[in-house]
């Protein structure tokens, strides 16, 4: 093995068929198959299409990714996967496949947790995560501040969504403004023509006596739906641009707001932000803007890095083998449930002798 492992990592939580394969903290392939437009029909993720969308790319994006990087299958020094949480059926198809190929090559494999690995990815953009790094990570399906004295055993929950994770909000906003799906990017384009002051939306869980780190978007997206029946219901144009930027404005300031407070009250200096939401240009903004006023140091990932992506995973999974952390097991589950505390599924080591003794003609023979 080189003093830089190279792994090749699996996601598929949601709707993104994702392979990346990386060496250390520098990224070599960051393959992508989108199943989002056979949901934008739906409105939504259906997740039996998103696992039939899977199994459908999974050998050509990893056959994609390993030509993108210049490598061979047999060069890798592991197989990470996403293990949890997200759809259960396309948790089932990536961590399938990744024991599969895992088996077949005799290598350890490695399943971890996806909002940790969303943390991890600032590895290939910025280097070595400080010690301790305060994370916020935003997405269709989390808001959550975690903190992180270690990214491969020790990541720990400040605060999460009540109800609605703000990507949800986001796309639930996008429909009833019929800006189609997925909602973010919608609004965060639209919202550059508006005035984020035109309407003061509330901002969930910012009393004195609400809890700290905790988020709650349904409220505001209640509040922005009858905004927007009660101008229609009295004839009335609604401001797209406008309501979307006081919208979006309403989501970074309580996510910004509270992720500086953590930041401030935990005595840490650096705070990364990933996620879907991550690239959306008001929250980046903003964020930027506060912990440069508060002398906190901002990572945030490039977007494509921020949604969901095998890079993400690769680069956990390198950091794993670099620490000689254990390997999973050959039962490891997909779990739809995994808590972020569980950075991976650990197991015993691999028998790599009694792998190495199935021969590839075996292996690969019809």
């Amino acid at each position: 093995m080189a003093d830089e492992p190279l792994v090749l990592g699996i996601e598929t939580s949601c709707d993104e068929t994702g392979v990346g394969i990386v060496r250390g903290h520098t990224l070599l392939a960051d393959a992508i198959a989108s199943s989002v437009d056979e949901h934008a029909r739906f409105g939504g993720v259906v997740p039996e299409v998103a696992s039939r969308a899977h199994l459908e790319a999974m050998v050509p994006t990893i056959r994609r990714a390993l030509k993108e990087a210049g490598v061979a299958a047999s060069d890798l020094d592991g197989i990470a996967v996403t293990a949890g949480p997200g759809l259960a059926g396309a948790l089932l198809v990536g961590v399938s496949a990744a024991k599969a190929y895992a088996y077949a090559l005799g290598k350890p494999l490695y399943g971890v947790n996806h909002l940790a690995s969303h943390i991890c990815v600032d590895q290939l953009e910025h280097g070595a995560l400080p010690e301790p790094t305060m994370a916020l990570l935003v997405s269709g399906g989390h808001s959550s501040l975690l903190l992180a004295p270690d990214i491969t055993g020790d990541v720990r929950p400040l605060g999460a969504t009540i109800d609605d994770a703000a990507g949800e909000a986001f796309d639930k906003v996008a429909r009833v403004l019929g800006l189609g799906f997925p909602g973010g990017p919608a609004i965060d384009r639209v919202a550059r023509e508006g005035d984020r002051a035109a309407i003061r939306f509330p901002r969930g869980l910012t009393g004195g006596r609400d809890p700290l780190y905790d988020f709650s978007f349904s409220g505001l997206k209640t509040a922005v739906a009858r905004w927007i029946e009660s101008k229609r219901r009295e004839g009335e144009n609604v401001p797209v641009a406008d309501v979307a930027a006081s919208f979006q404005e309403a989501v970074a300031d309580v996510l910004t707001r509270k992720a500086i407070r953590a930041c401030k009250d935990n005595g840490v200096d650096h705070l990364m932000i990933g996620g879907g939401v991550a690239a959306n240009s008001r929250l980046r903004s903003l964020a930027q803007e506060r912990c440069d006023d508060a002398g906190i140091v901002l990572r945030v990932p490039r977007p494509k890095l921020c949604t969901d992506n095998g890079a993400m995973v690769a680069a956990l999974g390198a950091e794993m083998v670099a620490r000689n952390r254990p390997s999973s097991t050959w039962d490891l589950p997909a779990d739809s449930s995994l808590l972020v505390t569980d950075v991976s599924v650990p197991g015993h080591t691999h028998d790599h002798d009694h792998v190495h003794e199935l021969s590839k003609d075996n292996l690969y023979s019809s």
